[in-house]
């Protein structure tokens, strides 16, 4: 069993920037691809970002291309997504998760994953 813990979470201004951080509890997190997904009120969750074990492959929402950017570090068994240039309609709580597994050529599903964190809000004011 797999513990996520994500931090960094807040209240930001639009254009403004957030860090958030997942550390997970095992020293098996590198053999995990790691994820984001986010959900905003009365919406599904949907993907974010992923990245693989090795940082080697990395997937992105259209949504946040260029605006976010995922990576880890398996060292300290935690993953991280730096979101820059943040608007009003990223608003949603983000869940960090452990994938089973994550293919080159396309994005994960919530199927894919191993294991969920509890969630931080983050909320954009316009």
């Amino acid at each position: 069993q797999v513990q996520l813990v994500e931090s960094g979470g807040g209240l930001v201004q639009a254009g403004g920037s957030l860090r958030l951080s997942c550390a997970a509890s095992e020293r098996t997190f590198s053999t995990y691809p790691m994820g984001w997904f986010r959900q905003a009120p009365g919406k599904e969750r949907d993907f974010v970002a992923a990245i693989s074990r090795s940082s080697s492959i990395t997937h992105y929402a259209d949504s946040v291309k260029g605006r976010f950017t995922i990576s880890r570090d398996n060292a300290k068994n935690t993953v991280y997504l730096q979101m820059n240039s943040l608007k009003p309609e990223d608003t949603a709580v983000y869940y960090c998760a452990a994938l089973a597994w994550l293919r080159s050529s396309s994005v994960p599903t919530s199927k894919e994953v191993a294991y969920w964190g509890q969630g931080t809000q983050v909320t954009v004011s316009s």
